[in-house]
């Protein structure tokens, strides 16, 4: 992100030629009747597509991950689309795979999820705002869930649900911190049972996990079924099987679980789907849209949600301990000028723009203090199996002092290769290079391995990902957690895997806790089951499910102009 001279990534996306989805599909080798188009440009990829390929070998899986993110933005979804533009400039066969953007960040502080400068994948307004609905269905059906459960309550409560005990929540893909805890069926008895409640966003909840890591359309069905809504006056699990509204719930999903397809801007084909929240739930796209990549691709990029300490972990102790898939390899995308934020040259508050003379005079001193982040990252890929390729995200005032110096200590720390990349300013070509090292480190051995066995406790597992992972001490738990604990073990769950959620903005479970913190210990505030999505999820720290919104979103930019374009969109 260097030349000033570029147009906006939203007039770069509408002036771009795009080709037809029926065309983007045919070079990809989607056979005709496997596709349902959503008018042109946007279509459904038919899940009879891997009964068709089944005997097809994989191709590679590269999962791009980063360093602890700061305010300042990596340009993470850059370099995965840009990594996949540039494997296709060398000659690969190639896709691309990511999350469907939430409208929390989008018109929060983040804004958009498409990429940015010439490396974006389009057409970016319909893929930020409404796509082809698989978001709404998610909202729809899991909140089916929730009014079908209050109406239990009224109409003699058959289930003996204990109306203190209801873990499910209503949700809504937007910021709206005014909704993280109100009281339902107010306005006397026909309007419901009066019980305390909230709202998730949607991204967040459990439905949305269930649709990511379901492998077919039974499998979502026994998923869903399995949903823990309730538990009665006895302390047993009530499920949404249990209340009868499964089977309703997996048909509104119905056409939500094929993944979608689009392009970049280079005409390489990508499939979005799905959209889980890496600190809250496991982070990365949807297993189906992996598996028919895999078969069609000799390389496909995903991108797990932040560091390697959220999205990274989960992708491979939770997805791909579910879906059977290998990891090839992972690209640690950084920024010099993140590292010397975590190298506290300087500070920067979410949400506001800085103009610290700090962030682009030359500090190879706060570099090298800021590199502990990075290499404590290596180091969580390596212990995992897979071959790390570092590559910095390119600035103007990036000095070459600076680059040599991280690709030095990259290479002392482990990685298999350090490179650069342009694909903000250059689109493919400038990930020619990163392109190659992905190639070379996919084709050294390597076995990738998880981090802990199912068999382990919950509090075993728990912590082999605070001490191996985030480098603490210990973990401490209080009471709420401990009582969980005890009961999900008896209840045979604690055989599954953990999804911690914690904030992004540290290794550590304190976001202001930067670069590579030691001395600290982990707080589990509670645990909670995800029954339908397969795993636990242990709450550290204060951990929001519905976030709320700044200031000065990046809703306040977005408008239509005189032609009826959307303008401000990022």
């Amino acid at each position: 992100m260097a030349d000033h001279s570029i147009p906006s990534d939203i007039e770069i996306s509408q002036q771009a030629q795009m080709l037809s989805i029926a065309e983007i599909a045919e070079r990809a080798g989607i056979a005709e009747s496997e596709l349902h188009p959503h008018g042109r440009y946007m279509a459904k990829v038919d899940l009879s597509l891997l009964d068709r390929l089944h005997d097809a070998p994989n191709g590679k899986f590269i999962v791009v991950t980063g360093i602890t993110p700061t305010p300042l933005g990596e340009g993470k979804t850059v370099t995965a689309l840009g990594l996949g533009q540039g494997l296709a400039k060398i000659g690969k066969r190639v896709f691309n795979t990511m999350r469907e953007p939430s409208k929390g960040p989008t018109f929060g502080i983040k804004g958009g999820g498409c990429g940015g400068g010439y490396c974006q994948v389009i057409p970016m307004e319909d893929i930020n705002l409404h796509f082809t609905g698989d978001i709404h269905a998610v909202e729809t059906a899991h909140n089916l869930a929730n009014a079908v459960l209050d109406n239990a309550l009224l109409k003699g409560n058959p289930k003996r649900i204990d109306p203190q005990n209801i873990v499910l929540r209503r949700c809504m893909d937007l910021n709206d911190r005014v909704l993280r805890n109100i009281v339902v069926g107010l306005g006397g008895k026909a309007n419901g049972v009066v019980r305390e409640s909230g709202f998730d966003i949607t991204v967040a909840c459990e439905t949305m996990a269930i649709l990511a890591l379901a492998t077919d359309l039974k499998d979502l069905r026994r998923r869903l079924g399995q949903m823990i809504v309730a538990y009665d006056l006895d302390g047993k699990p009530v499920t949404a099987e249990d209340i009868h509204v499964a089977g309703a719930m997996t048909a509104l999903l119905k056409q939500a679980i094929m993944p979608n397809l689009v392009q970049t801007l280079e005409h390489t084909p990508v499939l979005i789907h799905c959209g889980p929240f890496a600190n809250v739930a496991h982070g990365n796209n949807s297993i189906l849209a992996d598996k028919i990549a895999l078969k069609l691709a000799d390389y496909v990029i995903t991108e797990a949600g932040f560091g390697s300490d959220c999205g990274f972990e989960k992708a491979v102790n939770i997805k791909a301990r579910q879906s059977g898939l290998n990891v090839d390899c992972a690209v640690i995308v950084a920024s010099i000028r993140a590292l010397k934020m975590h190298g506290e040259a300087f500070t920067i508050t979410p949400g506001k723009k800085s103009d610290s003379k700090e962030m682009t005079k030359e500090n190879l001193p706060a570099v090298e203090k800021g590199f502990q982040n990075l290499a404590r990252h290596i180091a969580n890929i390596r212990q995992h199996g897979v071959p790390a390729v570092v590559v910095l995200y390119r600035f103007t005032s990036d000095t070459e002092a600076e680059v040599a110096l991280v690709k030095k200590l990259a290479i002392e720390a482990g990685a298999h290769a350090a490179v650069m990349s342009d694909g903000w300013a250059k689109g493919g070509e400038g990930c020619i290079e990163l392109a190659q090292a992905v190639v070379d480190a996919c084709n050294t051995p390597n076995r990738m391995q998880f981090l802990y066995p199912l068999e382990s406790s919950i509090k075993e597992k728990i912590e082999t990902i605070a001490t191996r992972v985030y480098g603490a001490d210990g973990v401490d738990y209080d009471a709420a957690a401990e009582k969980n604990i005890r009961l999900f073990t008896s209840l045979g769950f604690d055989k599954l895997p953990i999804c911690m959620a914690k904030t992004p903005l540290s290794l550590s479970d304190n976001p202001q806790l930067k670069g590579a913190p030691t001395g600290f210990r982990v707080k589990v505030r509670d645990i909670r089951a995800s029954i339908g999505a397969g795993f636990l999820y242990p709450l550290l720290g204060e951990m929001m499910t519905m976030p709320g919104l700044p200031s000065e979103g990046a809703f306040s930019k977005v408008d239509i102009d005189e032609k009826g374009r959307i303008v401000g969109l990022f």
